[in-house]
């Protein structure tokens, strides 16, 4: 593999060089030089360790660095660093472990700049903040690109934990090496190296050390250790249960404003917005911007200023009782806080159809994001949904899919979706909005075959449907389309079944706050205030975003309510 340098250079796409590896000036390293120290080194020695925790930073102020992955046994060139330039990459950020070997190539003298220092220097210092932002980030987004990880996923199309695992490496910037047992022609040797088959996959190697069977995402997560920085025995001035939009929010403002913060993510950074394939009426992005793209510069913002974040860390519990609040979580583990701000947002509703677990993920989906756009190119599809989110898959997808349904219960798409996305569905030639319709079974053996539709008006009232190839007409308004993709956008759930018997919700589960508590919600409120606008029936713990009762269910409300939030986390904190 040619260096990440020289392809990042030589493809227009990715040709950032100088702001992927700058030279700070002179005057540059004057201003770094008090936050560390200097020291010589000699050729040949390792100063950062592949799967070291928490790297320091190096710049090379004489000689020259070479930095490395190794990967089954070999060493896999990176860059090569001289005088001016500096290590690391998004680890530099998270704490999290180095994916690469650092060594010298050419005896000289660098510069050491330890963490806490250099977190510091990227709150205060706006140039050489800006700088060493974009060089993280870049670098690490070129090693994604260039699937330079440390870690080997075997898996199959035909697996649903594939695509779960893909998922979640991709949403926490894991780069990784994928290799497809049903299609690469050298994976029978890594099998046989592992003592594995094909029925073990998925299969995760970590470090080609540790070999993990059908892991879950907590078990992923362990393996990498995501989690290592983090301290769950730490007193937290603001823990966040959930990465969406509104926890990011309330962690960038808690952390800039120098409160001590903990988000819980059970899952992937974005929440139900990070599998948005373009968001195009948030503010800021007139050209629009990826649910996964708006969630990867948030968690970045989050981490520079000091926010911690813990993956595949679930809450299973809010013990509401006492001035400090009391978090368990799926791992066993406890964490305390003075305040809580619960931003777990929403689910997909599911279809209530008896074998729908049988095909998720091998035929039917949740979200919109390039990866789906991959397993179904060319091919007919169907999405079931008339929000926005719907009307963004389908836009999206029409650009590669053969044909979209639009399947919609209601009479059209006007009351539920935005009009620029109404817009663009009725002018593409590929997608059919069929109004009220809705999906009755699904049908397949090892992945989605077919899908049946019912047309819910009386007999008499059908229109004429366009023929598109995949539908054949049934008895009784109801259809078999041949189709092996099926996105389900359908309405909201909240996720909150991990507050039974705590904080008051409403008939469908969503929290209540601030106005919206009644006398008998208040039963037992222990102040003489009332709760604050974004405060649940426990003083303490907050609310905001799509779980909220009442909420408006866009990207920029839930931002909106997190940074606010904050405002009244600093009062309760201050009683």
């Amino acid at each position: 593999m040619p260096e990440a340098r020289d392809e990042a250079a030589a493809d227009p796409s990715t040709g950032r060089k100088q702001q992927m590896f700058p030279q700070l000036s002179a005057a540059q390293l004057a201003r770094l030089e008090h936050l560390g120290r200097r020291r010589a080194v000699a050729k040949g020695e390792v100063v950062v360790e592949q799967g070291a925790a928490s790297p320091e930073l190096f710049i090379v102020l004489s000689g020259a660095l070479e930095v490395v992955q190794i990967g089954d046994g070999k060493e896999l060139p990176i860059t090569i660093h001289r005088v001016g330039e500096y290590t690391g990459e998004a680890n530099m950020l998270t704490g999290r472990r180095s994916i690469a070997r650092i060594r010298v190539v050419e005896p000289g003298e660098l510069l050491v700049i330890p963490h806490d220092a250099l977190r510091k220097l990227v709150q205060s210092d706006a140039e050489l903040s800006e700088i060493f932002m974009r060089a993280f980030i870049l670098r690490r987004v070129a090693l994604i690109s260039h699937s330079m990880g440390e870690v080997v996923l075997l898996g199959s199309t035909h697996s649903a934990a594939t695509l779960r695992i893909r998922e979640f490496l991709i949403g926490n910037g894991q780069p990784y090496v994928y290799v497809d047992v049903d299609k690469d022609p050298g994976v029978q040797a890594l099998l046989d190296r592992f003592a594995l088959s094909p029925a073990d996959v998925p299969v995760v190697i970590c470090r080609y050390q540790r070999v993990l069977k059908n892991p879950s995402n907590e078990e992923v997560a362990d393996c990498l250790g995501l989690n290592d920085a983090v301290d769950p025995a730490a007193l937290r001035d603001m823990v966040v249960v959930g990465a969406g939009p509104a926890g990011l929010a309330a962690a960038v403002y808690g952390a800039s404003e120098g409160l001590d913060v903990l988000v819980l993510e059970s899952n992937i950074p974005g929440g139900q917005a990070g599998s948005s394939s373009k968001i195009e009426n948030y503010l800021g992005f007139p050209t629009g911007i990826s649910g996964q793209a708006l969630a990867g510069r948030a968690y970045a913002q989050a981490q520079k200023f000091g926010a911690e974040v813990a993956i595949a860390r679930p809450a299973t519990k809010l013990q509401c009782d006492g001035q400090l609040h009391t978090l368990e979580l799926a791992s066993g583990a406890v964490v305390k806080s003075r305040s809580v701000v619960i931003a777990s947002g929403v689910q997909y509703r599911k279809l209530k159809l008896p074998n729908l677990g049988q095909f998720e993920g091998v035929g039917v989906y949740y979200g919109a994001t390039q990866m789906e756009a991959q397993l179904c190119e060319g091919e007919e599809i169907i999405i079931v949904g008339g929000g926005n989110s719907a009307g963004q898959a389908a836009v999206f997808l029409a650009r590669t899919c053969r044909h979209v349904h639009v399947m919609v219960r209601g009479p059209g798409l006007a009351q539920t979706m935005s009009r620029y996305l109404i817009q663009r569905i009725e002018s593409s030639s590929n997608i059919t909005v069929r109004a009220f319709h809705e999906v009755t079974a699904l049908e397949g053996s090892d992945h989605l075959e077919r899908v049946q539709i019912k047309d819910t008006r009386a007999a008499g009232e059908e229109p004429a449907l366009p023929a598109t190839g995949g539908a054949r007409r049934a008895e009784h308004g109801v259809q078999a389309f041949a189709v092996r993709h099926l996105f389900l956008m359908t309405g909201a759930s909240p996720n909150t079944g991990w507050l039974e018997g705590c904080v008051a919700r409403d008939e469908k589960g969503f929290i209540k706050t601030g106005p919206d508590l009644t006398r008998e919600d208040l039963a037992q409120w222990p102040l003489d205030r009332p709760p604050h606008l974004l405060e649940t029936s426990v003083p303490g713990v907050f609310a905001v975003g799509d779980v909220r009762a009442g909420s408006v269910k866009r990207v920029a409300s839930a931002v909106g309510e997190g940074s606010i939030c904050v405002q009244l986390v600093h009062r309760v904190l201050a009683e």
